[in-house]
């Protein structure tokens, strides 16, 4: 069987942060990583409080930040460890990535292509540096010395590689004649083994670089002989360190310090910052710092050191806590943050006296927060928390000075940004009015104070504040995983239009999380409208809802005040007018408390309408027909303008106050709202903009542009000499008169300003403020002035984008439809003579140069800043993004480049019958000048508080951004097709929307808010607050049994005196910390609130843990079918280890009762029907044949439930421990802790219980599922290595000896922990076709699986064809495509084992996640890789969409 695997949804659990100056110099961003994902976010200001004109630098205490999200790289291979490094001549960080066994990827942003490139690979895998062994059980730990000299990776525990950077003006001096770019920033790397620096060196626990050294120096702590609790009472104080001094020239490493007999749980080494420095030993139950030169201080931080340890250790007072698992940050240069294992937030302050050595250290508990995995400084007074077990969480910290020491003489402690000026001199903080003395001021400031602080420190400070600090969330970053148990169940609030659906609608609902940040994650793949209301309306072919005149007149001016314009819109945002336009005519309907067809109108109803909308604030209505314009206020027509331009008009765009229409020839006339001179009101006036006569017009959009991204003049650098002259020309030429404009407010990025203040303007062109004094003199990042854009696509494939209104031409791109992944301004005057030597290729480009049926030009996210561009080229939708460029060599033309995103939106629909392609061309053409000019892309505000674009289509898609930043593309396939789309506002529908559907119905509907859409698939995490481990769907009552489990600390320990179990109350100081055991409890759940349902809670005894929960199907003689769903749990008491282990079996039946007044819920309750102890632990149940198995012990029974009592019926003896069991019919599929699977069947007649096969092979199972094709049975498996095995049985085939053994079949690499799997048959319905999909699809199912990552994925079985054709370009697009950091998408597949199996790779599993990029590829890249593999792009790309079709669940 041939499988292919797709990752749906990616992982969201983060492991590594850092914060850095990833894109540029002036901005520091924050770089997290999870699984193999690395995304990049920034500190933005919130929004409210950025409204408010309040002076900014007091604004900066009281404002909250968020994090905004500006990218994301997926890479083939999972991130390690990563680091940041400023290397030699670059003004941007680089980031040092390694992956596992042993290789290192050092990668940088490149501003011309906004994607990663890779600066320098290195792989340390051969054979003579693994000494021989196998698998490696260490992390590559990646560290950067302090000041960036290089780099250090451990490699497999023993190996130190040493990474030099070049430094600047090290190496000028020798070779000079080169030029800088053709040096690499690395000299060659080399390898230390730490077995030759000393023979004991081995088990490093952890490296670090030490502060204040001249060279660097390695600090690394390591274990030579070691030991364990249970043997500490001989061998103790087993951890040594030892410092390491590395000269790189000379590739000499010294031993320059040394100290031994350290506690055994040593496990994390800190460095401390100047001017203190020395390290933090962080040990799990105590605390030390080591420096060279004054002797160790350590305190002990519980009871458990006074058996454990010999080491001096004072007690630390007033504290109990154990540091294992916890993760530290530094905060200021003798504060640090530390998150424990439980989510405590300490504050811990080093005390130090005058020689600079820590006398004791000071704990603060502040707060309780999320379980992290890894933390980082931002920003002054804000914090970091990434977790892979809880939502990731953005903190603002600010301090309360309680009592101090030593209060500094003048208060002017500064902290290092500059920006927190809590203590200086009132002077400073008043903000004078001449704006550019008031800066100057504050940069000498800046510089001299932070060389003070690198030098001396601040020398008031001799005695140490105690100041505690309180933490608030600002942000936080949504996580599902890790997601254990995972079932289907069915959403409760689908409209009852949608409930007779060929395919069931399921959600997914999944275990996350643990301990207190466990939670149920209720998730759904696909959005499903609340439907208010139907009408039939047939014949309609497009709809716009526009908002009604204002209450109150607006000014005379067109362009307003920002506030003003914000108060109308709110008053008036109700839609009060929807126009439907048919083929031959237009309906008007008025929109109030109910809905009315107008008769008597200003608007126009004889023909069809082109478009209609708001335009002047929303103040006037402007309809478009083919033939005339219209304005009116309200009913009122107020101007009537007939066009005729040689041809109806097609396409009308419109930024207010500008409309471009365009006719079907492509003439063009641009329309502009202007204030009436003398009634008062506004008029329309017309120009015919004059365009060089190049080819034809196809489609345009017009666009309002408030990112200050679009500017055609540089962004100013700090010196003044390269700022100077782009400036000077953009002032000499009279063409960007209009857009020089926005030079200056251009490119401010927030914490430039709270810096340096108005950078830009005042401090270096003091002539531009005389030009325009009304300009104002602190530019916030509010007060950009917006700029009007016209974008345009030609016949030739040229994509132009030009000014509004004057149209001069600012960007050029050639051959746009073949969908580059970048696009680059190009513009050049050709020559005659050059063109039409260049006109045949042009021509054989034409033959397969897509056809641009529509263009959008949008900005989306927080203020709309972030400008979009989609198109719909044939069948195909390309979204590109903006982004600034300022190497562009070009005078007068925009700063912007265009980057092509990745998405998951494929509206490609299924051919019935072969045309061949000259005939789909011309057809396409023509039907594209007809009728189809009904545009796809529906911007949309506020519905349900989501703004973004609708794609209509035969695949309808919301695509939604929020001020987070992320592009969202969630499908709709609920209804069908989706002919045309708008959003309605009204008191009876707020904030919500219209469609059509395939067959001519309006649907009036709101957005289900339940949900969360801000994130990778629509989903509402229901917290918990306890560790939830096991969930099943009870399908007869609709509601979810959920086991959870809270661990709390116990003092009793099991003792056996002869048969008699006894426990006895152990003693222990008040410093000691207690073991926690799990309680375990099920408890009864409602889909309809999520809330647990009232008194059905049942409790588990002491020690008792459950170890599976299944709906199961068991005969019963009270239904129909015969069968009846349980819920059965199975549990095992666990004592320890010298008592034996018992389990029970538990029986439940959800009942009906009546409910309780006020209670709606109570009407479902837990019955329990049958609960005893079996012989030995209960460790996995299903049902087979109505009938209960379980496995017991060593055995597998199998029982048959009758008059509330377990009978036995057969049993079979098994290998270790079976965790896990599934059944198909009468076969049960067993998965084994160790011993791999096995496959038993029960046959009725005979009543036995047999082995059919399993696989002899050691395994450590995490999962198992079946894999169903057709009439093929294979059987999946996921195990420890995150790997994927698929089994069959084959009797008839040799090697399985008769069909004892269970075959391989294909492997495969997830790079994921799999523990749950579930099943579906192939989805039927296609969105866009009425007919259901037949064939091979009706017979196969998708084996869907959750990770531990937080990803979820797919299996499907694949026909042999399809996948030997989608080898081939998988194969290609390895080679073809230059992959992020370097690595190999098939390395990265391969099946991982820990031993040297006697077994070769059998892949034969697809990689979806690589040939998904094809999707992606321009047109030529996609032609040239067909034509290697010998296929047609159109083959390719049906296989791909076929795959999509039949897994579109959820």
């Amino acid at each position: 069987m041939y499988a292919l695997y797709k990752q749906i949804h990616p992982p969201t659990g983060i492991e590594h942060c850092l914060y850095c100056n990833f894109f540029t110099k002036d901005e520091r961003n924050l770089v997290i990583a999870g699984s193999n994902q690395l995304h990049v976010y920034r500190l933005h200001g919130d929004s409210e409080a950025a409204n408010k004109p309040a002076d900014k630098l007091a604004d900066t205490k009281a404002r909250k930040h968020k994090l905004e999200h500006l990218a994301t790289f997926s890479l083939f291979g999972n991130i390690m460890n990563m680091q940041s490094t400023r290397l030699a001549g670059s003004s941007r960080d680089a980031l040092c990535l390694s992956f596992q066994d042993a290789k290192l990827s050092v990668v940088e942003y490149d501003p011309g292509t906004h994607d990663l490139k890779t600066l320098s690979l290195h792989y340390f895998e051969e054979d003579a540096l693994k000494d021989g062994y196998i698998t490696n059980f260490q992390i590559p730990e990646v560290i950067v010395d302090p000041e960036n000299r290089c780099a250090v990776m451990l490699i497999y525990g023993r190996k130190l590689v040493v990474l030099p950077f070049r430094r600047e003006g090290a190496t000028e001096d020798q070779d000079g004649v080169l030029t800088g770019s053709s040096k690499s920033s690395f000299l060659p790397s080399y390898v230390i083994n730490l077995h030759d620096i000393d023979e004991k060196l081995i088990n490093v626990i952890d490296v670090r670089f030490l502060h204040g050294y001249y060279e660097p120096t390695l600090f690394i702590l390591f274990e030579p002989l070691r030991t364990w609790p249970g043997r500490v009472a001989i061998r103790k104080d087993t951890c040594c360190i030892v410092a390491i001094s590395l000269n790189i020239e000379q590739r000499v490493h010294p031993v320059i310090w040394s100290l031994g007999n350290l506690p055994f749980d040593c496990f994390k080494a800190i460095p401390v910052p100047k001017p203190i420095g020395g390290v933090l030993v962080f040990a799990v139950n105590s605390l030390l710092y080591l420096n060279q030169s004054v002797p160790p201080y350590g305190v002990s931080l519980n009871g458990l050191t006074d058996g454990s340890s010999q080491f001096p250790l004072k007690q630390q007072y007033g504290v109990k806590l154990s540091l294992d698992c916890a993760q530290v940050s530094f905060v200021t240069y003798d504060r640090l943050v530390i998150s424990l294992k439980g989510g405590e937030i300490y504050v811990l302050t080093m005390m130090t006296d005058g020689m600079r050595s820590v006398r004791g250290f000071h704990f603060d508990k502040a707060a309780a927060s999320v379980l992290t995995s890894c933390m980082c400084k931002m920003e002054e007074g804000y914090l970091f928390l990434g977790s892979r077990l809880g939502n990731s969480l953005l903190l603002k910290y600010t301090e309360k000075i309680q009592e101090s020491t030593d209060l500094a003489a003048n208060g002017t402690k500064k902290d290092e940004q500059g920006e927190k000026k809590e203590g200086e001199p009132p002077s400073k903080k008043k903000r004078t009015d001449d704006a550019s003395d008031w800066i100057a001021s504050d940069v000498s400031l800046l510089a001299d104070d932070l060389d003070e602080l690198e030098v001396y420190g601040s020398e008031t400070h001799t005695g140490t504040q105690l100041t505690s600090y309180t933490f608030e969330v600002c942000d936080s970053i949504m996580n599902i995983g890790p997601c254990g148990k995972s079932v289907m169940g069915e959403p409760v609030f689908l409209s009852e239009e949608f409930q007779n659906n060929p395919d069931p609608d399921l959600e997914l609902v999944s275990c996350t999380g643990f301990a207190k940040n466990g939670a149920l994650s209720v998730l759904q793949r696909s959005i499903r409208p609340q439907v208010v209301t139907t009408f039939e309306l047939p014949g309609c072919t497009d709809m716009w809802t526009v908002i009604g005149p204002p209450e109150k007149k607006p000014s005379e001016e067109s362009e307003e005040s920002k506030e003003e314009e914000k108060e109308i819109t709110e008053e008036t945002k109700n839609h009060a007018f929807l126009i439907l336009s048919r083929e031959d005519s237009t309906m008007i309907l008025q929109t109030g408390q109910e809905i009315m067809e107008l008769d008597h109108s200003g608007f126009s109803t004889q023909g069809p309408t082109v478009y209609a909308g708001n335009i002047g604030n929303n103040a006037y209505i402007l309809q478009v027909s083919p033939m005339g314009v219209r304005l009116l206020e309200g009913v009122n027509q107020l101007q009537h303008i007939p066009l005729d331009l040689g041809s109806p008009i097609a396409l009308c765009s419109v930024a207010d106050p500008y409309a471009v229409i365009m006719s079907h020839n492509g003439e063009l006339v641009l329309l502009t709202l202007r204030p009436d001179g003398f009634g008062g009101g506004h008029r329309l006036s017309i120009i015919r903009p004059q365009l060089a006569q190049k080819a034809k017009i196809v489609t345009l959009s017009s666009y309002r542009d408030a990112s200050g991204m679009f500017t055609s003049s540089n962004k100013t650098e700090s010196n003044i000499e390269e700022l100077d002259s782009p400036e000077k020309k953009a002032k000499q030429s009279t063409a960007t008169a209009d857009i020089s404009m926005t030079s200056e407010t251009s490119n401010i990025d927030d914490e430039d300003e709270m810096l340096y203040g108005e950078s830009d303007t005042t401090l270096f062109s003091p002539t531009k403020k005389e030009e325009k004094p009304s300009f104002p003199t602190t530019a916030t990042e509010e007060e950009i002035q917006p700029t009007y854009w016209c974008v345009m696509c030609r016949e030739n494939g040229v994509l132009e984008i030009y000014t509004l209104p004057d149209f001069k031409l600012v960007f050029l791109v050639k051959n746009f439809p073949m969908g580059h992944r970048v696009l680059v301004d190009t513009f050049q005057v050709t020559t005659s003579t050059a063109s039409s030597s260049s006109s045949s290729t042009t021509e054989q480009l034409h033959e397969m140069m897509p056809h641009v049926k529509e263009l959008y030009l949008v900005g989306l996210g927080l203020h709309n800043k972030k400008t979009h561009l989609m198109a719909r080229v044939d069948e195909e939708l390309l979204i590109y993004e903006a982004f600034e460029y300022h190497q562009s060599t070009l005078d007068n033309h925009l700063k912007v480049r265009f980057k092509k995103i990745h998405h998951s939106v494929m509206t490609r629909e299924k051919k019935s019958g072969k045309t061949s392609k000259k005939q789909s061309k011309t057809s396409q053409q023509e039907e594209s000048d007809e009728g189809s000019r009904v545009q796809h892309l529906r911007y949309f505000e506020d519905v349900s508080g989501y703004s973004g674009v609708f794609v209509s289509g035969p695949y309808p898609h919301w695509l939604f951004m929020t001020s987070r930043g992320t592009l969202r593309a969630h499908p709709m396939y609920v209804d069908g097709a989706v002919t045309c789309f708008a959003p309605f506002h009204n008191v009876n529908c707020p904030k919500g929307f219209l469609y059509f559907n395939r067959l001519g119905e309006l649907r009036i509907c709101v957005l289900p808010t339940h949900l969360s859409y801000d994130a990778h698939w629509p989903v509402r995490k229901v917290p918990l607050r306890c560790t939830p481990h096991f969930l099943a769907y009870h399908m007869d009552s609709k509601t979810y049994a959920v086991v959870t489990a809270v661990a709390e600390p116990t003092n009793r320990v099991c003792k056996m005196t002869g048969e008699e179990k006894e426990f006895e109350e152990v003693e222990r100081d008040e410093r000691f910390i207690f073991p926690t055991i799990e309680r375990f409890s099920l408890q009864l759940f409602s889909p309809l609130s999520w809330e647990a349902i009232p008194q059905t809670k049942i409790e588990m005894d002491d020690w008792e843990h459950i170890t599976d929960l299944k709906t199961v199907s068991l005969k019963s003689e009270g239904t129909v079918s015969g069968l009846k769903g349980y819920i059965a749990v199975s549990t095992t008491v666990v004592y320890g280890e010298e008592v034996t282990c018992r389990g029970r079996i538990l029986i439940f039946d959800v009942i009906e009762v009546v409910p309780e007044p006020g209670q709606p819920l109570t009407k479902n309750k837990f019955k329990m029907l049958y609960s005893k102890e079996q012989k030995g632990p209960v460790t996995a149940l299903c049902d087979v044949e109505g009938f209960l198995a379980s496995a017991i012990g060593q055995k597998i029974y199998i029982w048959a439930f009758r008059d509330s009592d377990l009978v036995g019926v057969a049993f079979i003896d098994t290998q270790i421990y079976i965790h896990q069991m599934c059944n198909i019919k009468n076969f049960i599929l067993c998965a084994d802790i160790k011993k791999s699977i096995a496959l038993l069947n029960y046959s009725l007649e005979n009543r036995t219980l047999s082995l059919v096969s399993k696989d002899t092979k050691p395994l450590e199972v995490y999962g198992c599922e079946y894999m169903v094709d057709d009439s093929q049975l294979a059987f999946l498996v996921s195990d420890a290595d995150k790997n994927m095995i698929l089994f069959h049985y084959q009797p008839e085939a040799r090697e399985s000896f008769g069909g004892q053994r269970l075959l391989r079949r294909a492997d495969f690499n997830v790079g994921s922990h799999v523990s749950t799997f579930f099943r579906l048959r192939c989805k039927l319905s296609d969105p866009a076709s009425e007919k259901l999909q037949t064939g091979i699809g009706e017979r196969r199912h998708v084996t869907l699986f959750a990770t531990l990552d937080g990803s979820i994925g797919f299996l499907i079985p694949m026909t042999e064809k399809t996948y030997r054709r989608l080898l081939m370009l998988q194969n290609a697009l390895i080679i073809h495509m230059p992959h992020a950091a370097g690595l190999n998408p098939k390395a990265y597949r391969m099946v991982k084992h820990q031993y040297r199996a006697l077994i070769n790779q059998h892949k034969n599993v697809l990689d979806g996640d690589l040939l998904w990029k094809y999707s992606t590829l321009s047109v030529i890249e996609r032609s040239d890789l067909a034509k290697k593999i010998g296929t047609s792009i159109e083959q390719i790309l049906d296989d791909l969409m076929d795959v999509e079709r039949w897994s579109a669940h959820f």
